[in-house]
């Protein structure tokens, strides 16, 4: 699959304009929407871990330099804890251009904290994409957020930012946690 899944997004699921949907963000849409909202709300899903193993060509590193992001990979049992936006469809086009780097709109359940649910999108980057990483030892994927940047920062800060985020709901995350802990101890 090609880096830029902008027009593949755009195609995949219609929505006319004027219809609300609730869009899940368990990366940097937690703490920096950048985009126009009804509302936004904690919410998690089910069945989801969050790990650092979709690269970054496009806005914490470089085509030279990746930096690390976040992605989901499918577990049985776990929760991934984020925050829900309700938003108009047309909101989806700037997103699909800020989430083009290997991200493809996808289907899922939230569930809120006062036991309600609904269906919402999430973006997710798989491994048959361009930018996919995949796993690595910690202390590597550590030395690589360190030390990588692109036009949207620091992949450092993306990941500590993350980390705090997650913290501040009182979130369950190691992988996010461990590797902050090593990214502050380089």
């Amino acid at each position: 699959m090609t880096l830029d899944t902008t027009h593949i997004n755009q195609r995949r699921m219609p929505f006319d304009d004027h219809d609300e949907i609730w869009l899940f963000g368990y990366g940097s849409l937690i703490w920096k929407a950048g985009f126009p909202y009804h509302e936004r709300r904690p919410a998690h899903i089910e069945g989801w871990a969050r790990r650092f193993w979709q690269g970054s060509h496009d806005h914490r590193g470089t085509p030279e330099s990746p930096g690390r992001v976040v992605t989901l990979i499918s577990e049985p049992g776990a929760i991934c804890q984020g925050m829900a936006y309700r938003i108009d469809a047309a909101t989806l086009n700037p997103l699909d251009v800020r989430e083009r780097n290997g991200y493809l709109r996808e289907s899922v359940t939230l569930h809120f904290p006062d036991s309600s649910h609904a269906e919402g999108l999430i973006y997710l980057a798989t491994e048959d994409n361009a930018a996919f990483l995949g796993d690595a030892p910690l202390d590597a994927m550590a030395e690589q957020i360190a030390n990588t940047h692109g036009p949207s920062g620091s992949n450092r800060d993306y990941l500590l930012h993350l980390a705090a985020s997650l913290e501040d709901l009182g979130a369950e995350d190691e992988h996010v946690f461990a590797l902050a802990e090593r990214v502050r101890r380089l």
